[in-house]
């Protein structure tokens, strides 16, 4: 049996991945993690011959030991039962949080991806720019500060060709219908505003002119690219969305095998990078989201991201033993 970690709202890809699991012989536990605290019961005992975790959902048992492998589609807060005392709510998340780690902790079987280095690379992004360079991808000039006389100083540098954006996005999808604060190309006439930033840290980067913004999947060395044209907005997804129009992309060789590297050292067999070409053809790297979104790129391109999902962590399985 292969856990498959998502939640509640989550549709078509975690169907698509589930489908090809059980064409592999494998069958696929879907997980919805806000509704743990709501749907699930967690069963701990200690016996003598070592400690036995169980998950039940509704009439079905599922011991930990029966769990071959686990896909780290996404994890969302926990639903809170609309009855609850409001002063037991800290109480609730609380101890449901550790109780639901308990149990994913004792998971020692192959991941997609291991979620203590998916949640580090996802909340540090000077980590996944430090490691991109490390490589030799190229990557923007970058500032992360909370000081005016910082950021003034790194627009007036870069002639003010400057972008900021926030380090943690607002937003869980990749449609832009949902509250977020999108990259933006800073403004003269905004640079006064940059003194408010003691009240909330932002990056700053140098503007890099493009011709293309890529989205790469990769999965364990297999890599699926999707690319668009959008040169008038900074970020795409405050345009209309309904008139993006998803294009196939070569990545170049060398690009690949920095790329291939570079979730090698941060230990990701899976992300979603963020990618710009330039007028000239260079690739420029952005950032990786442990858990990004590609079913539009499977829906719109015909990409087998799903399926190759699932063979590779068979795979991984297989290999484990």
């Amino acid at each position: 049996m292969i856990l498959c970690l998502t939640h509640s709202q989550d549709t078509f890809t975690i169907d698509l991945v589930q489908q090809r699991l059980e064409a592999l012989g494998y069958e696929g536990f879907r997980f919805n993690s806000d509704e743990f605290g709501t749907k699930y019961r967690l069963r701990y005992r200690l016996h003598a011959t070592g400690p036995q975790y169980e998950l039940r959902c509704g009439n079905r048992v599922i011991d930990a030991r029966e769990i071959r492998g686990v896909w780290y589609r996404k994890m969302w807060d926990l639903q809170v039962p609309p009855s609850l005392d409001p002063a037991y709510v800290p109480a609730f998340l609380k101890e449901y949080r550790t109780s639901l780690h308990i149990f994913l902790d004792s998971l020692d079987v192959p991941w997609i991806n291991r979620m203590d280095l998916d949640h580090a690379v996802g909340a540090n992004k000077l980590m996944q720019l430090t490691a991109a360079r490390s490589v030799g991808l190229h990557v923007p000039q970058t500032l992360f500060s909370n000081h005016a006389e910082d950021a003034i100083r790194f627009f007036d540098d870069h002639g003010g060709n400057v972008v900021v954006k926030l380090h943690g996005a607002l937003s869980k999808s990749m449609d832009g219908k949902s509250d977020f604060f999108p990259t933006t190309r800073l403004r003269k006439e905004d640079v006064p505003m940059l003194e408010s930033l003691s009240a909330c840290p932002m990056i700053l980067q140098e503007y890099v002119p493009k011709d293309r913004e890529l989205r790469v999947i990769y999965i364990d060395g297999d890599f699926y690219t999707g690319s668009l044209r959008a040169p008038e907005l900074t970020d795409w997804r405050t345009g209309n969305t309904t008139l993006v129009s998803w294009e196939t992309w070569e990545l170049p060789a060398a690009v690949e095998e920095k790329i291939h590297d570079m979730m090698t050292l941060l230990g990701l067999p899976f992300g979603a990078i963020d990618m710009i070409v330039r007028p000239d053809g260079e690739h420029v790297f952005l950032e990786v989201n442990p858990q990004g979104e590609w079913g539009m790129l499977e829906k719109y391109l015909g990409f087998p991201i799903a399926a190759t999902i699932a063979e590779k962590l068979v795979n991984r399985i297989e290999q484990y033993g």
